[in-house]
C-alpha cells in the first residue's frame, strides 16, 4: 500500500523540481533585463550590483554575468568571483569546444544568441550541457544560461 501511494507523490514532487528550472525563455528576460538597465544606469552600477549578487540578476541556477567584448576579461560573475578579471576566452569546455571565444564572435558579429557547450553543473556536480543567451552591449557581452535536460 506504501508503495502505490508514494510512487505518485516521488512523481509529483520531481515534476515540481523540474518546473522551477529555469528556461530559454527565462535566460533570454534576465539578459534583456541587464541590457536594459545598463542603458539606463551604465555598465559600473551593472558590475557593482552583478558583484553584489543581487536578487534581481541571481535567481536560483539562472544568473547574467558580464565580459568585456573585446579582451574576452570577465568583468563581474555572481557565481565564480574568482574567474572576474581573467580572459578564458581560449579555455575549452570538457569536450574541447572554445565557447567564450564562440560567445565574443557571435556577440560581435550578430549582437545576440545562444551558444551551446558543456559545463559543470553546481547542483549536481556534474558536466552537463548547457546552452547561454549572449546579447551585446556596447563594448560589454551579457549571458545567462541554462542546463539542458
Amino acid at each position: 500500500m506504501k508503495r502505490i501511494l508514494l510512487a505518485p507523490l516521488m512523481f509529483i514532487t520531481m515534476a515540481a523540481a523540474h518546473a522551477n528550472e529555469p528556461t530559454e525563455k527565462d535566460a533570454i528576460a534576465m539578459v534583456e533585463k541587464g541590457a536594459a538597465f545598463i542603458k539606463q544606469h551604465g555598465k559600473d552600477k551593472f558590475i557593482e550590483k552583478i558583484s553584489a549578487k543581487d536578487p534581481e540578476f541571481i535567481q536560483g541556477a539562472l544568473y547574467v554575468d558580464i565580459r568585456d567584448l573585446q579582451s574576452g576579461i570577465v568583468l563581474a560573475h555572481p557565481v565564480n568571483p574568482t574567474i572576474v578579471g581573467k580572459d578564458l576566452t581560449d579555455v575549452p569546455d570538457a569536450s574541447g569546444k572554445k565557447y567564450r571565444r564562440e560567445i565574443i564572435e557571435l556577440a560581435a558579429r550578430k549582437g545576440k544568441g545562444w551558444v551551446d557547450y558543456m559545463y559543470k553543473n553546481p547542483t549536481t556536480g556534474k558536466i552537463e550541457p548547457k546552452t547561454t543567451y549572449i546579447q551585446r552591449v556596447g563594448d560589454a557581452v551579457l549571458e545567462a544560461g541554462i542546463y539542458k535536460k
